[in-house]
């Protein structure tokens, strides 16, 4: 007798300042939500029921990636504030991603509230809250579902660019952009391909954040294809 088969289903949102945006995975299709604002949240039926898997992200620019070698968990707040402004009373954390050899330190302290009511609210089905883990974090687990050789990941909200690239399995690129316009956003694009060398008529984009079909429109202009993962 053959075992009866198993569905997993899952959701991940994405939090910024502004709201929210979420997609659900479930028998092998996939719902995305457009850009949210936090006054939706209770109303939204997606989140009145649990998931095998619940991912939350929050697009914090206050995020490094250090190799693993360099890492200490006791100076996590001292290595980040070596890149990103601190307030003295900014929570810090930190999250390994073996794969890349890195650790990702970070801040969710960017004055929201959002990210925690979710965590509380969207449950696993075993009841147990998500962790809220930095954009970035997810952006550089999502390399591998770019299927070029040169893999480029994005997302953008509230004027800040969370980009990441990489040749193979290589990682070149990871970083934070202050973009107040998608504009803007698509110039520090443009410019790290060029100091990569990579030539956005032969590269697929791909954007974890909702976009506008004005935003796609500017990067269909530039690029091979563009993909919302």
């Amino acid at each position: 007798m053959d075992s009866p088969r198993t569905t997993t289903s899952g959701i991940s949102i994405q939090v910024s300042l502004s709201g929210y945006s979420f997609k659900v995975r479930e028998g092998g299709e996939v719902r995305a939500s457009a850009w949210l604002s936090a006054d939706r949240l209770f109303t939204t039926p997606e989140f009145q029921r649990r998931y095998d898997e619940v991912d939350i992200s929050l697009l914090t620019p206050k995020c490094t990636l250090v190799p693993e070698s360099f890492f200490r968990p006791e100076a996590v707040r001292t290595l980040l504030s070596d890149v990103v402004a601190l307030e003295p009373s900014d929570a810090t954390g930190y999250v390994r991603i073996p794969e890349l050899g890195a650790v990702l330190l970070f801040s969710n302290s960017i004055g929201e509230s959002l990210s925690k009511v979710l965590s509380q609210t969207v449950l696993t089905a075993s009841g147990a809250s998500a962790p809220v883990l930095p954009e970035m974090y997810y952006i550089l687990k999502a390399l591998p579902a770019c299927e070029d050789y040169n893999k480029v990941v994005a997302s953008y909200r509230d004027g800040w660019l969370h980009l990441s690239v990489a040749q193979g399995r290589s990682l070149q690129l990871a970083n934070v952009y202050a973009a107040p316009d998608f504009t803007t956003a698509e110039y520090f694009l443009f410019l790290a391909l060029k100091r990569l060398q990579l030539n956005p008529e032969v590269t697929t984009v791909c954007f974890r954040t909702p976009l506008t079909p004005e935003a796609e429109l500017s990067l269909y202009r530039y690029f091979k294809a563009v993909v919302e993962l």
